[in-house]
């Protein structure tokens, strides 16, 4: 059975206060996050179908919060909790937010490569990601 750890992953990234380690394990993606910031994920998605994520996510929060919003309804998924997050979603995150995360490979790939690309462009221009955050930050904590 393969197995993977936080410190173990092959892929790391941290960018604009995420954490992001990463492995592929038969076609599925294990992913540890964790949130230095609060953070609208919407801005992230621009670029992707309906500017929104369309990877389905598996996950277990281990501290934290994350609202994930869909066109009908928003979701709020709390510390201790497992949680699915269906295509079609952005999320808010707030600070100090951890998790573990399986997702298919093929549609997180997509995903990952729209938002370190949106990422690094508000590397730039960090205010652009900091006034939407700002905006909606008070609601993901």
């Amino acid at each position: 059975m393969p197995a993977i750890s936080k410190q173990a992953a092959s892929r790391i990234e941290n960018l604009l206060g995420i954490e992001r380690r990463y492995q592929t394990m038969d076609g599925h993606t294990v992913t540890f996050e964790k949130y230095h910031r609060d953070i609208d994920m919407a801005p992230l998605f621009r670029g992707l179908p309906d500017d929104r994520c369309q990877s389905p996510h598996w996950g277990v929060l281990l501290s934290g919060r994350i609202v994930f919003s869909y066109r009908d309804e928003e979701e709020t998924v709390t510390a201790g909790q497992a949680y699915y997050a269906r295509p079609g979603h952005t999320a808010r995150v707030a600070s100090g937010t951890e998790l573990i995360e399986f997702s298919p490979t093929a549609p997180l790939t997509e995903a990952l490569e729209v938002s370190v690309r949106n990422m690094s462009a508000a590397l730039s221009a960090p205010e652009s990601l900091a006034a939407s955050t700002e905006a909606t930050g008070a609601r993901a904590a």
